[in-house]
């Protein structure tokens, strides 16, 4: 049996693509968009203005590509966070983010990662495939209070860069009038610095930038990022003082706090030297302590003296608020936890009588 094609993902461009192979008029790609993207549908058959005939030859070849979550866990904070099957059997981890009148989704762009931080659980679980851009937007729609979103961050599950054209595509999908009809100012791209498309999506999108820094030591950084060989801080930070980010595309850095790692004077004074002069943020983050990993965070003191020595210097700090800590806070546990679930169901499906 042939296995359908989703049409959640697919550009205007495709779309048309798409209907000028089945003999369908033009305007019935503008259509469909309409009504994946702006009317969200889940079924082809609610596609009501298209003629029957074409629904059903959609129906023969492919599908919306929708899907709801297999697990929801709510934090008393008002956090939800989602675990979603990919397209390709892969399971990603998705986060909503309700604060005051901002509501954030934190999106993935890979099943697992190939960066292997030290202190990221996802990194432990080994590169399991990158998403498609229609697993990325499913996480956007699929979500339950996804009409209350007014930001999307790409700081789940995996290195954006390293599935750039499936992420540029999504982002594509979100900022387009024919789709979501976003501001690219309201989508934030994390990323650990991969040299191959680093300067691709500073000249191609207008998405705001998050470096993820964690020490402005290099020998340090390599040692908690094995990224840094490829591409490191000192390299990344002379490239973007090419581009301007004094207006409304926003550039951070983001420095989770290890406790005795990288919380000394000696750190601070370094940050300040590295980012002189740049208009960037800097967010100071607690961190959640994960399974065999010998790193620590640190007490909120702490946090507060380290930033308001950078401020004070001149480099803009905030410590980003903890979120979600009963429910599996750090990325990637709620996979892991998926995962053992379903390796302790196959043994048991195995284990003889």
């Amino acid at each position: 049996m042939e296995k359908k094609i989703p049409l959640l993902g697919m550009t205007l461009e495709q779309l048309t693509d798409l209907t000028r192979q089945w003999g369908m008029p033009a305007f019935t790609a503008k259509q469909i968009a309409q009504w994946i993207y702006e009317k969200r549908v889940t079924d082809i058959d609610q596609m009501t203005n298209i003629s029957k005939k074409h629904r059903e030859l959609l129906h023969q070849h492919y599908d919306i590509g929708r899907s709801k979550p297999v697990t929801t866990l709510t934090s008393v904070d008002g956090t939800v966070k989602y675990l979603f099957q990919t397209s390709q059997d892969g399971f990603v981890e998705t986060v909503y983010i309700p604060d005051r009148e901002r509501a954030t989704l934190c999106v993935s762009s890979q099943v697992g990662c190939k960066m292997n931080c030290l202190f990221c659980q996802t990194g432990k679980q080994g590169f399991g495939g990158n998403l498609t851009a229609g697993d990325i937007i499913n996480q956007v729609l699929s979500v339950d209070d996804s009409d209350k979103l007014t930001n999307i961050v790409f700081m789940g599950q995996g290195e954006p860069f390293d599935n750039l054209d499936e992420v540029m595509q999504a982002i594509g999908i979100l900022t387009a009038p024919y789709g979501l009809g976003w501001s690219p100012h309201r989508i934030t791209v994390s990323t650990v610095g991969l040299h191959k498309n680093f300067t691709r999506f500073l000249d191609e999108s207008e998405c705001h930038l998050a470096v993820s820094l964690h020490s402005p030591i290099p020998e340090q950084r390599l040692s908690l990022m094995p990224a840094e060989k490829q591409m490191g801080i000192e390299q990344i930070v002379e490239v973007l003082r090419k581009y301007d980010f004094s207006h409304q595309r926003r550039l951070s850095f983001e420095y989770i706090v290890f406790k005795g790692l990288n919380d000394t004077l000696t750190h601070a004074k370094a940050l300040v030297r590295l980012l002189n002069g740049m208009d960037c943020r800097v967010n100071l983050i607690r961190f959640h302590k994960i399974p065999d990993v010998p790193l620590d965070g640190v007490d909120m003191d702490k946090m507060t003296t380290f930033r308001d020595y950078l401020t004070h210097h001149g480099v803009f700090t905030t410590i980003r608020a903890s979120r979600g800590e009963d429910i599996f806070a750090a990325c990637g546990m709620l996979n892991t936890a998926e995962q053992e679930k379903q390796k302790a169901s196959a043994n048991l499906q195995h284990k003889p009588n």
